[in-house]
């Protein structure tokens, strides 16, 4: 029995003192209404209504039934509207996860302008370039630059960021300025590490449709992406990034672009999200917000 459909019809036959009246303002066959008033007694082990020939008599525990009823009802009838103004006007709070440089060099400049048309929702970014739990920290979306299959994330949108590969004039001044990846004998890298104790990451360069790998020796290792590139601008050697991540830098002429014709593979971006079937307004705004920003860079 739909308990919901039967507190309506209880507190409809109470207050039009009538099965039938209450089956047709329902819209629903007499024999329904009355069906169920006795499975909802049976249920609940009490006389809700005495029926005469004349009337409808509550009794006292239909009168506290009615009246809890009633209180329920309006509860769900607020929730509802409740969650339809939160279609019109999302509110509440929002929290996103993504690498450092997402957020410094595009997400916070661009959100001014989410905030002015979400005035109600607030934003909380947290920024770090490793993996975290979703569930555990209460994130309820995450920008990342490595797939996550094993968390089982849903993923929003998808975007392929334009790397290069840089260095700072300093160490192009020391080691030359490499043309191609066939002439980096001699030249190092910064070596950048995922996750602690792992190998670093190797350079790419694309090449007539094709992907070439080249592993330098290190002077330094690092993890995080402003310690790659400070230690890129400090002379430590060549180090690829987005170039976004890098626009400050490149503009200063802190960093210096090289190799621009193979330059390394598009850094893919993934929007994703715990799994679930109901995604709430306010998260709802800003994955499509996201997603329509990562769609911008991609085409820049």
């Amino acid at each position: 029995m739909d308990q919901i459909q039967a507190m309506r019809i209880f507190t409809r036959i109470v207050e039009l003192q009538s099965f039938s009246r209450a089956a047709e303002d329902l819209n629903l066959p007499r024999a329904t209404v009355s069906t169920t008033l006795k499975r909802l007694e049976l249920r609940l082990g009490v006389r809700l209504l005495v029926r005469t020939t004349r009337r409808l008599h509550i009794t006292d525990e239909g009168e506290i039934y009615y009246h809890r009823c009633l209180q329920l009802l309006d509860a769900l009838a607020e929730t509802d509207a409740l969650f339809a103004h939160q279609r019109r006007q999302p509110q509440g709070k929002v929290r996103v996860d993504m690498p450092h440089s997402l957020a410094r060099e595009v997400v916070i400049p661009a959100l001014p302008a989410f905030t002015a048309r979400y005035p109600q929702i607030e934003v909380t970014i947290t920024a770090n370039d490793s993996a975290i739990d979703l569930l555990h920290h209460g994130v309820d979306c995450v920008l990342r630059a490595w797939p996550s299959a094993e968390e089982q994330l849903v993923t929003h949108a998808r975007a392929a960021l334009p790397q290069v590969t840089c260095a700072s004039p300093g160490y192009l001044a020391e080691y030359g300025r490499p043309l191609s990846p066939q002439a980096l004998a001699g030249h190092r890298m910064v070596g950048y590490l995922f996750r602690p104790g792992q190998q670093a990451e190797a350079l790419e360069f694309r090449q007539n449709d094709e992907t070439t790998v080249v592993r330098l020796p290190c002077a330094l290792n690092v993890s995080g992406a402003d310690a790659y590139i400070a230690a890129g601008r400090s002379g430590f050697g060549l180090i690829q990034a987005a170039r976004h991540a890098l626009q400050r830098e490149l503009a200063a002429g802190e960093l210096v672009e090289v190799m621009a014709e193979t330059a390394p593979p598009p850094m893919p971006v993934w929007l994703m999200h715990p799994p679930g079937r109901f995604i709430a307004p306010r998260v709802r705004v800003m994955l499509d917000w996201l997603a329509a920003l990562l769609q911008q860079m991609e085409a820049r």
